[in-house]
């Protein structure tokens, strides 16, 4: 007996659907599945007609095209034109979030992304210094806006599975530590209030801790960059500099690290690049393991929102990364790219659903430095329970797509918060909406710290006294 999966809410209105790459086909049966509207509402805008015959088979509209800064306005105007509010949806590489954002304020569109993104030439401008590469700057141009905007037709940023799903995490995981370390505090009604609770709780950091062990029935060609989602945008963000939230238990910076003398302050990075710089971390089912220090934007936002002051002081702020183990193909993929002194890879594969034959993505939150040392919670998806729930999924896909969906949901039940960061969002009613689709979800917590991860023949860790400095957990 098929499935009876519930209406989350109704539409009226274009929905045009910038991007149809391995997110964007994802996430197109979820919107059919659990938001009230007709197929011919939808427009998909994409460069590449690869795609265009699966479009047509859902019945929405397919307008090839690329967006830039200068035709962006002049594409999507005619494709909103409605009596009723339109819904614009941002799953591409290369189209400016802010700028897309700012559009839709004009044409009074809801607005949801999974990523801050620039156009086209910022990842790999070798011309400017490698601060204004980052994804703090990035933000805080974002932040800028948010402020300028004010309250108004809600555009929700960074809303995938990290960024975005994670943030939600991280406050569930918190509720849990209260329960677990018997704390005498009240569930948190405002950011200041979740600062005070990880900051009571003696959580020193958080590592956005993922493995992904999903296996292609193909080897992997010599040369060719394999992966389980974006090529592209896993290249884009692998390249900038390694950045983290910088927690205010931290003792001595980096060596290659430099700060930001503007903005929020929260975060600093590294003269490396994320996919090339490593760092130890826990998954469950796995155990120790060495993570990329991707740059993502929730290892600064989450630093940020879970800061607390007195006065213009910081007395506290966790630090924050994020500590990716890819696939198996995506990681020689990289030793092959920075063995090749960084050129970008001509030849690129998404790993289909069909192709891949078994694995999972273990995606969670480790909070760490706690009575309880350290607590990892999340999704622990496998790629056959993906491809049973929706259609165009690997394990990865479908964290992200289902968040979009939350994101979607949220949007549309509170349609003038303005511009919104996941971490301001009912955590518990997106988590609702996407539950269905993260396979099990659970907590483990683990005697494990960075201090472990020394075996003692090339010397101990550098700080002896605190196994939690980020010192002992970045790999030399």
């Amino acid at each position: 007996m098929a499935k009876k999966w519930p209406m989350h809410a109704s539409w009226k209105g274009p929905i045009v659907l910038i991007g149809y790459g391995s997110i964007g086909r994802g996430t197109l049966p979820l919107i059919l599945r659990h938001i009230g509207c007709q197929p011919s509402q939808i427009t998909i805008v994409e460069p590449l007609d690869s795609f265009k015959s699966l479009a047509k088979q859902y019945g929405v509209n397919f307008r090839q095209a690329a967006l830039t800064r200068e035709n962006h306005k002049g594409i999507m105007r005619p494709l909103l034109a409605s009596p009723h509010q339109a819904l614009i949806i941002n799953l591409s590489v290369d189209v400016d979030s802010v700028d897309m954002m700012r559009f839709a304020r004009e044409v009074n569109a809801l607005y949801i992304d999974t990523v801050v993104e620039p156009w086209a030439g910022f990842y790999y401008n070798g011309k400017v210094d490698n601060a204004l590469r980052t994804n703090y700057v990035l933000r805080e141009n974002l932040l800028k806006w948010k402020k300028r905007l004010g309250k108004g037709v809600t555009a929700i940023s960074c809303c995938g599975a990290n960024p975005g799903m994670v943030s939600w995490f991280v406050k569930q995981a918190l509720l849990h530590l209260i329960h677990e370390t018997e704390a005498r505090y009240p569930k948190p009604k405002n950011r200041e209030e979740w600062g005070k609770l990880a900051k009571k709780l003696g959580v020193k950091g958080i590592h956005i801790a993922e493995r992904d062990t999903q296996v292609s029935s193909r080897p992997k060609p010599l040369g060719t960059f394999v992966n389980t989602w974006s090529v592209e945008g896993f290249l884009s963000e692998g390249t900038q500099p390694a950045e983290l939230g910088w927690g205010t238990h931290e003792k001595k910076l980096p060596a290659n690290a430099r700060k930001h003398r503007r903005g929020c302050k929260a975060a600093i990075f590294l003269e490396s690049p994320g996919a090339d710089t490593r760092v130890r971390s826990w998954v469950p089912g796995i155990g120790p393991q060495y993570g990329y220090l991707v740059t993502h934007n929730e290892a600064i936002s989450i630093a940020d929102f879970y800061t607390v002051r007195r006065g213009k002081e910081v007395t506290y702020r966790p630090t924050c990364h994020y500590a990716y183990h890819p696939s198996n193909d995506a990681v020689l993929s990289l030793q092959e790219m920075f063995g090749r002194g960084g050129t970008h890879p001509i030849s690129q594969h998404i790993m289909s659903p069909e192709e891949i034959v078994t694995g999972e993505d273990k995606l969670g939150v480790l909070l760490y430095g706690h009575k309880k040392n350290a607590y990892w919670f999340g999704s622990e998806l496998t790629i056959e329970e993906a491809r049973h729930l929706a259609p165009h999924q690997s394990a990865t896909g479908l964290q992200v797509t289902s968040a979009v969906l939350a994101g979607i949901v949220w949007a549309i039940e509170n349609p003038r918060a303005g511009i919104v960061e996941t971490d301001e969002m009912d955590f518990e009613r997106c988590l609702e909406v996407q539950m269905p689709y993260l396979g099990p979800v659970n907590g483990y917590y683990t005697d494990w710290n960075p201090h472990k991860g020394f075996d003692g023949l090339f010397g101990g860790p550098p700080d002896k006294k605190d196994p939690w400095q980020f010192s002992n957990i970045l790999v030399k």
